[in-house]
């Protein structure tokens, strides 16, 4: 499990605040609510420090929120962060609570899965915690047709004290295959001055819009792909909306 999720998981809302996730719950709120089924219970497969789920209650009155992770340390941050919602510690292709939800979200930790397989072990979970009428919504941060290497840059100062600097840059070193590359660069500013410097690479998977579409198909959950609405500085995302059909 990479570093950023385990010994630098305390320095999560350092690197990424959580104000900078306020942009994408509203669109993603609605996007719940194109179902027709009113949101009250949520799920969100790899909550990761619960930063999305955060702003979900403002856009989403009286939701009682299950999240879950992989990673402790980073379900720690989110229990400080979301005292309120339930937190479970799971994987988001084997895990089974049974009972079902209104809505489930599945942000960008979806992007650790790197084949076919998880991807549909990951349906099989959705179509296992979904409502009739209720509606998931996928975020993956690429797809392959619309896949760009690049760069960016981010960070904050804390209020505690500390202060830390990134750099994500995205590269695929193979175009045949289904995942590509972040390598990232970590400047770590602790209470005190002293400074540590750390690195790690990611893969991330990269699918095309029909894989996606087939996935959720498949386990009886037709989708569709809608372009994310943003007024943030970057590409809009493909987003993915599947339904459980009533009845």
């Amino acid at each position: 499990m990479h570093r950023m999720y385990t010994d630098l998981a305390e320095w999560w809302p350092v690197l990424s605040p959580p104000d900078e996730y306020a942009d994408e719950a509203p669109f993603m709120a609605g996007l719940l609510r194109t179902g027709g089924r009113p949101i009250h219970t949520l799920l969100e497969l790899g909550c990761g420090g619960g930063h999305l789920a955060s702003h979900m209650p403002e856009h989403l009155p009286d939701v009682s929120m299950t999240l879950v992770d992989l990673a402790e340390p980073m379900l720690a941050v989110s229990r400080a962060l979301n005292p309120d919602a339930e937190h479970v510690l799971g994987d988001m292709r084997t895990l089974r609570l049974d009972r079902v939800f209104d809505g489930i979200v599945v942000h960008d930790a979806i992007d650790y899965l790197l084949a076919r397989d998880e991807l549909d072990a990951l349906a099989a979970t959705i179509a296992a915690h979904l409502k009739p009428g209720g509606v998931a919504v996928l975020a993956p941060d690429h797809v392959a047709e619309a896949f760009q290497p690049g760069t960016v840059w981010g960070g904050s100062d804390a209020p505690d004290g500390r202060s830390a600097r990134y750099l994500e840059w995205t590269h695929d070193p193979d175009p045949n295959d289904t995942w590509a590359q972040a390598d990232y660069a970590f400047v770590l500013h602790e209470r005190g001055g002293a400074v540590r410097y750390v690195g790690e690479s990611h893969r991330f998977g990269l699918f095309d819009v029909q894989t996606w579409l087939d996935v959720l198909g498949g386990v009886g959950l037709p989708a569709t792909a809608v372009a994310e609405q943003t007024d943030e500085d970057r590409a809009p995302r493909t987003l993915f909306v599947a339904a459980r059909p009533e009845g």
